[in-house]
């Protein structure tokens, strides 16, 4: 090896380790740096909560923590001092090495970056991001209120909603029912509008908009769609029979809204005035409300010849009004003969009453008074079932009575 060969080597040995020194000399200037131990989680909070960030720095030294708000750039705190003029925005620290940034009662404004900084050179820092959500509200002077329209017309109810994640908005009756939209059978419409086409009276009743979110509580309203139509009457039976000095009642079915003013009349135009507080009166007119639906009740007691004719019930609104006729006829009274030979048998039998067995006691059999439509309904509807000789007569009896009155009818429509 000659000489320059060996000066060669030795400039490459001197040149490697004062790259040596160099890299450890760096190696050991970077473990003086303050380090972060972790990153900045996340935060989630509700409005109106507070949230809490935390930023931890180990070997900090005589280095100096700062929080910034970056979407503004604002300083909040440089060490242990608050530098923002938030009162919501708070400081704490443990052993100089954890720097919790408090924000009380959180705003939606909160919601962003936030950065913690170590004012090394370069400047080191972390950032976190705050989330603020937000309960779903309804927009009250966005969002319908109690509606009336007619029936046939086309309705809208809309409901309006805030909150953050935006909210999601459903329509559905209050008692659970289904109902028709657009021609379907639905129990949940979504959208903040519910579109009815034709309404009808079956649409009438209490809506309820709900708002949700994900974020507790939901909430919703409750919206009254009242449907206006003039009254409709049904009679479920328009010729009633009934034998002198015996009790009936008459009934009519009413369908109105707004509510119709319902009364009786005779053939002769006069209105019945129910005497149901007086001992002994002559009629009893008692009304059953179910909704928009009206079950009209006509008791005449004790009747007598002059109780015979025509019954007029009579529905009025501001709509409209509408009447039906009950036609109200006399039939024989019952032979005694069935009510003296028949009780007793009566008292102990199976009766078959339109088509289900039932066990008639004593104080359900037909008495010799034959109250009420016992006598109509007994003659109607059932059948006996005896294994004896009785049971002949019996329907012999059945026979001549419903002869009977075939040709009282018959007699009546005659004289008509």
């Amino acid at each position: 090896m000659n000489l320059y060969e060996y000066d060669k080597m030795t400039f490459i040995r001197l040149y490697c380790a004062v790259w040596v020194a160099l890299l450890s000399g760096c190696s050991t200037t970077e473990s003086m740096y303050p380090r972060f131990a972790e990153p900045i989680p996340n935060v989630t909070v509700t409005v109106g909560r507070d949230a809490l960030l935390a930023c931890v720095v180990d070997n900090l030294r005589g280095f100096k923590v700062a929080w910034v708000r970056m979407d503004t750039q604002t300083i909040l705190s440089i060490h242990h001092n608050i530098i923002t003029q938030n009162p919501r925005i708070s400081l704490s620290y443990n052993d100089h090495r954890s720097w919790y940034l408090h924000i009380k009662n959180v705003q939606e404004i909160d919601r962003g970056w936030y950065m913690c900084q170590v004012n090394t050179d370069p400047m080191r820092s972390r950032k976190g991001y705050l989330q603020v959500v937000v309960p779903p509200s309804i927009i009250d002077n966005m969002t319908s209120t109690d509606l009336v329209v007619r029936e046939g017309s086309d309705v809208s109810l809309v409901c309006r909603a805030s909150g953050y994640p935006e909210p999601y908005v459903m329509w559905r009756r209050e008692d659970g029912q289904d109902f028709n939209y657009n021609g379907e059978s639905v129990s949940v419409v979504d959208g903040e509008t519910l579109t009815i086409s034709k309404v009808s009276r079956l649409h009438m009743g209490a809506y309820l908009c709900i708002a949700s979110n994900g974020v507790p509580p939901s909430i919703s309203k409750r919206i009254m769609l009242m449907v206006q139509f003039p009254p409709m009457l049904s009679i479920p039976n328009q010729l009633e029979g009934a034998y002198i000095g015996q009790d009936v009642t008459l009934e009519c079915h009413t369908e109105a809204y707004p509510s119709s003013i319902n009364y009786w009349t005779t053939d002769r135009g006069d209105m019945i005035i129910s005497e149901m507080e007086i001992v002994g009166g002559k009629y009893e007119a008692f009304p059953v409300d179910s909704g928009y639906n009206k079950f009209m009740m006509l008791k005449i007691r004790n009747i007598s010849k002059d109780d015979f004719g025509f019954y007029k019930c009579i529905a009025k609104n501001s709509l409209g009004e509408t009447d039906g006729i009950i036609k109200l006829d006399e039939i024989p009274a019952p032979p005694s003969a069935f009510t003296t030979t028949q009780k007793t048998i009566l008292d102990n039998q199976t009766i078959r009453k339109k088509g289900q067995l039932q066990v008639v006691q004593a104080s359900d059999a037909i008495s010799s008074t034959f109250q009420g439509e016992a006598y109509g309904e007994q003659i109607r509807d059932f059948d006996f079932y005896e294994n004896d000789s009785a049971a002949c007569t019996h329907k012999l009896d059945r026979f001549i009575l419903l002869l009977l009155l075939l040709v009282h009818s018959t007699y009546r429509l005659v004289q008509s």
